[in-house]
């Protein structure tokens, strides 16, 4: 399998580079360092680059231009997730630097460790793709890791006051019901009754730990070798303190399993379609059994981790229909918002999270 490389900068989206390199000489204390900078290409929120400076990888991550969504795209928040984490979750990268000087980027922007590795995404060529015996590994792997996160004291290591979990369920349904309208570009009925139902349907909450919020294989750094072991989490941009079930049920919606229609897995959101990774029913028995609780309600947990991630994809296509962004990858995001609304009513009528059609 190969590492995950960097690319060239995708047009619109360089940095200022004479400002950073002397941005960072400010911080190592160098004179004219040697600084050359690449874009991971992939993802659809924060950007990403690889910042070579004098022989050492970093990894430097900025709000996407045009973006104003302050809380998911607050680096100061992120880079505080990040220093927590730090010695006490050693599946997160370390943080180098933050940086809210204007002059610089023009934006906040922060620095961290780059963390070498495979990260498995829809992209990747088949025959680098584990085998069903792999996936089979991996997947449990996931779950381990997952639960390791909910499990972690977020008092102990100083976010006791990060979060309000209390009343955290309702706040997100009514947020992210607020940011689907904002972002609208037309009706979608499917989208619109969804709202309602969640809004209807809201469970008492589980109990309150970190989540993750955008918790997928795609966000995991692989070993390169046989044993796949899960080295780093990546973006924790959207991490707070909640429920752990809104959790699993954000990794629920993006969960597609090869026993799904065919039109579902190819909106190409994630690998879960191929052979050896449980069912979504499956993965919920693996997280009761590593983390010990029963999980009620798992329709509401699922159906909102759908409209989540539809919410999400429709705001990253009204910023590709203001202008914001010219990424050939948003042209046609609205079909994937069409999608979604369509699978949380099917598992609303249905009342289960498999077989919806």
């Amino acid at each position: 399998m190969q590492l995950d490389q960097p690319k060239d900068i995708r047009k619109g989206e360089g940095l200022n580079e004479e400002a950073l390199a002397l941005y960072l000489d400010q911080i190592y204390g160098k004179e004219k360092g040697n600084l050359y900078v690449k874009q991971f290409p992939s993802g659809f929120s924060n950007l990403t680059y690889l910042i070579n400076y004098n022989g050492v990888d970093y990894v430097l991550r900025r709000p996407p231009f045009g973006a104003n969504i302050k809380s998911g795209h607050d680096m100061s928040r992120e880079f505080k997730i990040l220093t927590a984490l730090n010695g006490n979750y050693p599946k997160a990268p370390k943080p180098i630097t933050f940086c809210e000087d204007l002059n610089v980027l023009d934006t906040h922007f922060y620095i961290m460790e780059r963390v070498n590795g495979v990260i498995l995404r829809a992209s990747t060529p088949s025959n680098q793709m584990p085998s069903e015996k792999e996936f089979s590994i991996l997947s449990d792997k996931l779950v381990d890791t997952l639960v390791e996160l909910h499990q972690l004291d977020y008092k102990q290591i100083g976010l006791g006051d990060f979060g309000r979990p209390e009343g955290y369920t309702s706040r997100q349904v009514e947020g992210w019901s607020a940011r689907y309208l904002k972002a609208k570009t037309t009706t979608n009925k499917e989208m619109e009754k969804t709202a309602r139902w969640l809004q209807a349907n809201i469970p008492k909450s589980s109990n309150a730990s970190l989540i993750h919020n955008d918790f997928k294989y795609d966000n995991l750094v692989l070993t390169g070798d046989a044993h796949l072991d899960i080295k780093a989490v990546l973006d924790w941009e959207m991490t707070t303190i909640g429920d752990p079930l809104m959790d699993l049920g954000t990794t629920l919606g993006y969960w597609i399993h090869h026993t799904d229609p065919e039109f579902l897995a190819q909106n190409q959101l994630n690998i879960t379609p191929r052979k050896g990774n449980p069912t979504r029913g499956e993965l919920v028995e693996m997280y009761e059994k590593k983390s010990g609780k029963t999980v009620d309600d798992i329709v509401f947990y699922f159906v909102f981790g759908v409209f989540k991630i539809a919410v999400i994809v429709q705001q990253i296509y009204y910023r590709y229909c203001q202008g914001h962004t010219s990424d050939p990858r948003f042209k046609e995001l609205d079909k994937i918002v069409s999608l979604y609304g369509l699978v949380a009513q099917q598992a609303i009528q249905k009342k289960k999270i498999d077989h919806l059609f």
